[in-house]
């Protein structure tokens, strides 16, 4: 018998089990928990059992879990089908261990480009490198799309206590209002635009930078507008051309991929903001967890048992969705980074010879930061027909010290509603409270059936002290890693993403025929009728 039907034998001897009486063991908090540092991850409000937690770290060994996570961290080409090395972890490599691609060490050159980015962000910050006035900027806007917006738009957002820069913006969408909206309130003439695109070709990046350069020719010369402009990109020929000075530029590697690549240029918008010292928390957070990533056995590896939980519900139990739910408001944008994360990396329907996938492969995930979620979707993942697996993340302390009371009611909701999640609400327990109410009979029964709350249904919690850069870095990293594992297991390269690219070549050819300068006579009857209507 595979790994796999034991797995799915053990979920379906105890798919009635309740949750709850797994805690009849005392010792269950202990043993479906983890930690790295200050970090903790419970995951004993779950169906798994000693013997499927087992199964799941025998299938994570099986499929060669250890030696592709050490095989990604040497530098290796994991990436098969672009034949890539995979070092995002390379960029908070603070501590330089060499990095081989190739025989060549890329340390010194990761290492070379963090400083450039804190040299120019310690120049901007102080004023040092000024306007083409010689005021300070006082602006920020980071053009980019992405992994080249999702990323810093969600960080910074994260790092707000620790903003003392210049304000940061960020314009992703190729609709005219995102950058229409976010420049009017702003001051070209002493305003910084960072372009972020790897080839400097990106249709929505560029043609909103070829924007953005106007407004800025509004206040700044021709002469003088590379002051105004920085470039994240590789493509130093074409960063020149559009008039942005070499020293302006930062580059980075083929071996990061856009979703994974805001520990270097692509954060230094987030650098700009928060400054290089906070900045290198961030990274140094994220190492943390790429430390414990590597050295910690699969028993007690945070990202391993986050990924094996997450399996588990998705290819087991038949759960089609995952909801993130930080309980933080600066974590607004995590859900959305994620999302992006996890569906671009592991949605995928062949394995790394081209093959169709036995089983499914990435769940959809969501999530809105709580308790607002609490007033939106809370309802379905209560009393609805579908089970919604919880990933809830909150802080033991908030920033705000005169406002304590207010995080302890933050606290009590997140742990309220996991615990809801997993006990519910018996009928038996509807129709005394339906009786307390002074309902009877057909009335009481039918009242009482609105307020029943099934249970037993699943999350798990993630806690850390304070949400500092540090905790971030680490945070993001542990779930970059819980991604790797994921594909592996699946078996399917997490670090292409051909299903962004057909669409994008159709719009390219669609745009002629929205123009009026071509005919729609090959195109479907759908696509033709809308556009006759325009």
């Amino acid at each position: 018998m595979s790994i796999w039907q034991s797995l799915s034998g053990n979920f379906e001897t105890n798919a009635s089990r309740s949750i709850l009486g797994l805690f009849d063991d005392p010792e269950r908090f202990a043993s479906f928990s983890a930690r790295c540092g200050d970090y903790l991850l419970d995951y004993s409000k779950t169906n798994l059992d000693a013997e499927a937690k087992s199964l799941l770290l025998d299938l994570a060994r099986s499929c060669g879990v250890e030696a592709k996570r050490d095989a990604m961290f040497a530098g290796n080409a994991i990436n098969q089908t672009e034949n890539r090395a995979v070092l995002h972890t390379a960029l908070r490599n603070l501590s330089g261990r060499p990095v081989l691609v190739d025989g060549v060490d890329v340390m010194p050159d990761v290492l070379e480009t963090l400083e450039a980015m804190k040299t120019f962000s310690a120049r901007v910050r102080s004023g040092e490198l000024a306007s083409a006035s010689g005021a300070p900027f006082t602006d920020v806007v980071n053009i980019g799309i992405g992994g080249s917006d999702l990323g810093p738009v969600m960080a910074n957002i994260a790092l707000s206590p620790y903003h003392d820069g210049p304000r940061v913006h960020f314009v992703s969408n190729v609709d005219g209002a995102d950058i229409h909206d976010t420049l009017k309130g702003l001051d070209p003439a002493t305003t910084l635009l960072i372009i972020a695109s790897k080839t400097f070709t990106t249709i929505e990046t560029m043609t909103n930078a070829e924007t953005g350069k106007k407004w800025l020719l509004q206040a700044v010369s021709e002469e003088r507008i590379g002051d105004h402009l920085a470039a994240l990109s590789t493509a130093r020929d074409k960063t020149a051309e559009f008039g942005i000075p070499e020293n302006h530029v930062f580059g980075f590697a083929d071996w990061v991929g856009g979703r994974y690549s805001v520990w270097g240029p692509i954060g230094l918008s987030v650098m700009l903001s928060i400054g290089p010292e906070n900045f290198t928390d961030f990274l140094q957070g994220a190492e943390e967890m790429d430390t414990h990533f590597r050295e910690t056995p699969l028993e007690e590896n945070l990202p391993v048992l986050l990924a094996l939980v997450g399996i588990w519900h998705s290819n087991i139990c038949g759960y089609a969705t995952r909801a993130v739910l930080p309980y933080d408001q600066r974590l607004l944008r995590l859900p959305a980074y994620l999302q992006q994360l996890d569906m671009e990396s592991n949605g995928k329907g062949v394995d790394m010879e081209g093959n169709p996938l036995p089983r499914h492969s990435g769940p959809i995930v969501w999530g809105e930061p709580g308790t607002n979620g609490q007033h939106a979707f809370y309802q379905l993942i209560h009393q609805g027909t579908r089970v919604v697996p919880c990933e809830f993340l909150v802080a033991r302390r908030g920033h705000e010290s005169e406002l304590a009371h207010q995080h302890r009611l933050l606290l009590a909701n997140c742990l309220a509603q996991s615990e809801a999640l997993m006990i519910g609400r018996s009928m038996d327990e509807a129709r005394e409270l339906m009786r307390e109410q002074g309902f009877e009979g057909a009335e009481l029964e039918k009242q009482a059936a609105h307020r029943v709350f099934p249970g037993n249904r699943p999350s798990v919690t993630m806690m850390y002290n304070i949400l500092d850069p540090k905790t971030l870095g680490k945070i993001i990293a542990l779930y970059e890693h819980r991604v790797f594992v994921e594909g592996v297991i699946w078996g399917i390269n997490s670090f292409d993403q051909w299903g962004v690219e057909l669409g994008k070549v159709l719009a390219t050819r669609m745009l002629p025929l929205i123009e009026g300068e071509a005919t729609s006579e090959d195109k479907d009857g759908s696509t033709r009728g809308l556009l006759a209507t325009l």
